[in-house]
């Protein structure tokens, strides 16, 4: 099957969110004496539940949700990220030859469109699906069987690159070969949906990607 179309995860994938936002997040939980646990972290990623739900649980009816969420807000520094190495040639090389390009992202919208037109890259994307009323958030397949819609393409003809286990279970269950690029957050969790597991997309080339999609179920 020829390849006809690359899709790109959002958080941690086109740009490394993911340490800023856990460092934040385990000053939150030390803030009222706690410890986040690896695996509850793990739970969180690549999906869109916030991490403070299971610190509100911990702490009970004193927790102020509204307090610790702006506290995060004042200092994430996400928007000041570049994208991570090799994320603007691989999309500028796909779109040389020709292939169709999508987002999938549990983030929202706003955020997802905010930060892709920050990094020049907006205009590159043909379909940027983020989570909606009538889409599930990962690890449900909905965002990846919609960016398939959206680029006319089938799940045979793309490629997804996720980082985080919970997306690549997504992109599975949409029946797509699912590239595992972990950062240094999610580097050395579990990706046992993915079909090839990459250190970086700085070396990847689309002759390379083309050669991974004969071995997709």
């Amino acid at each position: 099957m020829a390849l006809r179309a690359l899709i790109f995860d959002f958080d941690g994938l086109i740009v490394d969110t993911e340490t800023p936002w856990l460092e934040l997040v385990r000053d939150a939980y030390r803030r009222h004496g706690r410890e986040l646990p690896a695996e509850v972290w793990r739970q969180f990623v690549g999906t869109h539940r916030h991490p403070l739900e299971y610190l509100q649980q911990v702490v009970g009816p004193r927790f102020d949700m509204a307090a610790e969420r702006a506290a995060l807000v004042a200092g994430d520094t996400r928007d000041t990220l570049p994208p991570c190495a090799g994320v603007r040639e691989l999309v500028a090389a796909a779109r040389a030859a020709g292939l169709r390009l999508g987002v999938a992202s549990s983030s929202s919208h706003d955020r997802v469109d905010s930060e892709l037109r920050r990094l020049q890259l907006r205009d590159a994307f043909d379909s940027v699906r983020c989570r909606a009323e009538n889409l599930r958030a990962k690890p449900a397949p909905d965002l990846y069987l919609a960016a398939l819609k959206d680029l006319g393409t089938s799940a045979p003809e793309s490629v997804v690159f996720e980082d985080s286990p919970n997306g690549s279970q997504a992109a599975k269950a949409a029946g797509i070969y699912t590239v595992a690029v972990p950062n240094d957050v999610t580097r050395g969790w579990p990706f046992d949906h993915a079909d090839r597991i990459i250190d970086s997309l700085a070396s990847v080339t689309i002759s390379q990607v083309r050669r991974w999609l004969p071995a997709a179920p």
